[in-house]
């Protein structure tokens, strides 16, 4: 299929190669020009200088940018790729934002015939890179269907969750489930320090039982060791959480945990770990 991939950061760049390699004609966008020549250079395909121009004649358009404002930029300010697509086409969005943009877009989309399918995805870095990427998907069951055998040469998991907004809304339990499960897991690990134990040892043993899970399994021995130079930063997971709160106000949902735990993030923020890893978290405790 002619394909375009709009946004190559550390997520979209290997799932754009993922396209290529399968066989697709991809073309790609990015707002730093070099990182777009680098990206054709190490797998083929072509870039545009506008999101527009890479879009022009894509059958699916793939997006993976920041935030609310960069993806409404991206796709439908001037030279965005709604502006490039032709009638019939899909737009899928991988960037983890608001539910809110997503049917607004979706309604712009549905305006020039064009369909909407918000996408965000789980799996961080490691899972772009590996090809294995949970993708939660809302939208049209009929785009959905033509865009899923293409998302899953980066996917092992793609689902159609409703209607839009519902990929955005699942995301958004996926990043409230992390958040306590993070801070769990630094609680865990300081108490087994400052008891004198093994914290490798005690989880080899629990992550056997019902304790485990992939934070557990990825995240556990870093954090013993104190090293966050890697991963999924900080100031991401803070702009998500901001994202689960907001929509918790309208549907009234309680996150107490959620709400804490982001004000902790806030707290690693004022060290300078901006950057760091999300299971930094454990640098409070070891370091109160």
């Amino acid at each position: 299929m002619k394909l375009a991939f709009l946004g190559l950061g550390v997520m979209g760049y290997p799932m754009a190669g993922h396209l290529q390699r399968a066989g697709h004609a991809v073309t790609v966008y990015n707002r730093t020009a070099a990182k777009a020549a680098a990206w054709v250079a190490e797998y083929g395909g072509a870039s545009g200088e506008t999101p527009a121009a890479a879009a022009k004649g894509a059958e699916i358009v793939f997006v993976c940018v920041g935030n609310d404002h960069d993806l409404r930029e991206v796709v439908a300010g001037p030279g965005g790729a709604f502006s490039g697509m032709a009638p019939g086409a899909i737009l899928a969005d991988h960037t983890t934002a608001s539910a809110d943009v997503a049917r607004e877009l979706a309604a712009l989309a549905a305006e020039k015939g064009i369909a909407f399918l918000d996408a965000p995805v789980s799996g961080g870095q490691a899972g772009a890179v590996n090809g294995k990427l949970t993708i939660m998907v809302g939208g049209d069951a009929a785009a959905f269907a033509k865009a899923e055998p293409v998302m899953v040469h980066y996917g092992r998991a793609v689902t159609l969750m409703g209607p839009v907004g519902a990929g955005q809304l699942t995301k958004m339990v996926n990043q409230i489930c992390i958040a306590g499960l993070v801070q769990a897991l630094s609680e865990g690990i300081n108490f087994a320090q400052c008891a004198g134990l093994d914290p490798n040892k005690v989880v080899e043993v629990i992550s056997k039982g019902a304790a485990q899970s992939w934070q557990m399994e990825n995240r556990a021995a870093t954090m013993a060791e104190g090293k966050f130079d890697f991963g999924f930063a900080v100031d991401w997971m803070r702009k998500d959480l901001a994202i689960c709160l907001e929509e918790a106000k309208r549907n009234k949902a309680a996150l107490p945990v959620t709400a804490l735990v982001d004000q902790f993030y806030g707290r690693v923020q004022a060290r300078g770990g901006n950057r760091w890893d999300t299971s930094s978290l454990i640098d409070l405790l070891a370091r109160p």
